[in-house]
């Protein structure tokens, strides 16, 4: 391991891929900025610029375009509850809110720090385990696959938020619109209602940009904008105590992120959901969730991170894509003549060790960049809004049209954009609609799959350790928050469940006195 490490810092120290490695983070910056874009687009249009270089240098450019690209979407999704990236679409539940409050510098921050610690935490799990992980990876099939989903969608009640039949309502709407085009394993189109552009399914980016973007606009139009936000510079930069309350979420994010990430198909969206709803469960200040907490910014934060880091598992080791993007990248390797899978860290040791040692620079590159910058980038919010609403309008219909090359991709924003204001004006939660769609193709793929193995008998998930142990987790999610409340109740007259610092109560008074100084 330590010949390994010698061998890649000496390899990605170099200043010809140092500076690649800066270009890469800072136009994956840029394009995580863009609405619709999102890191796997970036990557494919940039691979035929880096042709001309050696390929693991064209590598390191490629990589840090990835990973750059989750901390440009989350920028925008904090100040304008607009996500530039599918994986940024939690970090908005409460990063808009923090920005609306005054926090969007700690928001930003607190996502660089997360982001940065959850990439160390997964970059030496990487080195250490990526071929026993590789190995487990392989253990995981359709059945496996299925009750991971099921345990993504008992995390749906995590987004309920006061009534748990809305929730599970617009989760069921969620999965409905993802069985849209042609069903999973047959050639039958569903709802398509005779158009071509449907047969694929209703694109998710085209959605996100819809429900979020302009329905926010729509909103905040029909009830009136409020004034921009005048706080001081210093109440824009994050406190100790935000740090000390992070600390936590963090660790459990990337934990989270790494153990999903490493899944093929898993990817970062469902990792930073997974967190973010974990985080909920577990916190003593779940009354702030939704609101402004400052934990639902870096759990989500740190497991999107980690899990891009861990989608390069199953790429390297098995020459599996982990998600998208690194699938285009698989296809990088294929150009540059490489053929991942577990003789590549035998035959390039040079080129692996130094790939994965630039991870770790790219992000102390991303962090000496950002951190700094977050207060900077958070003075957008002194732009009065009559100005910055047709600026992100603009960029929404751009990155839609930019997605496909076809004025349908404007239609669905439009589309949902004006379903997203109708959620907004009606109180209804978009998070567990979202999670429905993300879910709803992985769902119905592994569900096909469980069935034929089963010949038709869905027994099988109880046949597998691993499928059992994922279901009990899922079972444990469900009743542990009543067994918890039940235990709390009867502490209750020694007045440690309902009154002390670390209540619900006591936080949202904490709050009001910190929005009253305000």
């Amino acid at each position: 391991m330590i010949d390994n490490l010698v061998l890649g810092f000496s390899t990605a120290f170099t200043p010809e891929n140092l500076l690649w490695c800066f270009i890469g983070v800072l136009l994956g910056t840029v394009i995580g900025l863009m609405p619709g874009l999102g890191s796997t687009t970036g990557v494919a249009i940039l691979i035929p610029l880096t042709l001309t270089l050696e390929p693991v240098t064209a590598l390191i450019m490629l990589a840090g375009i990835y990973y750059g690209a989750q901390y440009g979407g989350t920028i925008t999704s904090v100040l304008i509850s607009t996500p530039g990236e599918a994986a940024s679409v939690v970090t908005t539940l409460d990063g808009y809110q923090m920005a609306k409050n005054g926090k969007a510098g700690s928001a930003l921050a607190i996502s660089a720090i997360g982001s940065f610690v959850a990439a160390i935490i997964s970059l030496a799990l990487l080195m250490w385990l990526a071929p026993p992980l590789a190995d487990l990876a392989l253990n995981f099939g359709p059945v496996q696959n299925l009750a991971i989903m099921i345990l993504g969608l008992v995390i749906v009640v995590s987004f309920a938020g006061g009534s748990l039949s809305r929730g599970l309502m617009m989760a069921a709407a969620g999965l409905l619109i993802s069985t849209v085009g042609v069903a999973t394993g047959f050639s039958d189109a569903r709802f398509t209602f005779g158009s071509i552009n449907l047969l694929s399914g209703i694109p998710f980016i085209e959605v996100m940009i819809g429900l979020f973007a302009v329905g926010e606009v729509l909103h905040q139009i029909r009830r009136g904008a409020d004034a921009p936000i005048r706080t001081r510079f210093r109440d824009m930069v994050i406190s100790r105590g935000e740090l000390k309350r992070s600390a936590g979420p963090i660790l459990r994010g990337s934990g989270i992120g790494f153990v999903l990430g490493i899944l093929p198909g898993a990817g970062s969206t469902l990792a930073s959901f997974m967190a973010y709803g974990i985080e909920k469960r577990v916190s003593p200040r779940k009354a702030m969730f939704g609101k402004g907490a400052i934990e639902g910014v870096a759990a989500p934060e740190s497991a999107n991170n980690a899990a891009a880091n861990a989608n390069f598992v199953p790429t390297l080791a098995l020459g599996i894509p982990g998600g998208g993007t690194t699938a285009v990248l698989l296809g990088a390797f294929t150009v540059y003549g490489l053929q991942p899978g577990p003789r590549l860290f035998e035959t390039q040791p040079t080129l692996i060790w130094g790939l994965l040692v630039s991870f770790f620079i790219g992000n102390v590159m991303l962090l000496v960049l950002n951190l700094p910058l977050a207060p900077v980038f958070a003075q957008m919010l002194r732009i009065p809004y009559g100005y910055l609403y047709p600026i992100i309008l603009l960029t929404s219909f751009v990155g839609a049209y930019s997605v496909s090359n076809n004025m349908f991709s404007v239609v669905l924003v439009l589309i949902f954009g004006v379903v997203g204001w109708v959620m907004k004006e009606l109180d209804l939660p978009m998070a567990p609609l979202v999670l429905g769609l993300v879910l709803g193709p992985l769902f119905e793929k592994a569900l096909v799959q469980t069935s034929a193995i089963g010949q038709g008998s869905f027994l099988v998930l109880l046949q597998s350790p691993i499928s059992v142990g994922i279901l009990l987790f899922a079972v444990l999610l469900m009743v542990g928050p009543k067994l918890a409340a039940r235990f709390a109740v009867r502490r209750g007259p020694r007045g440690s469940a309902t009154a002390g610092p670390g209540s619900d109560a006591a936080e949202a008074r904490e709050h009001e006195r910190d929005e009253a100084g305000r």
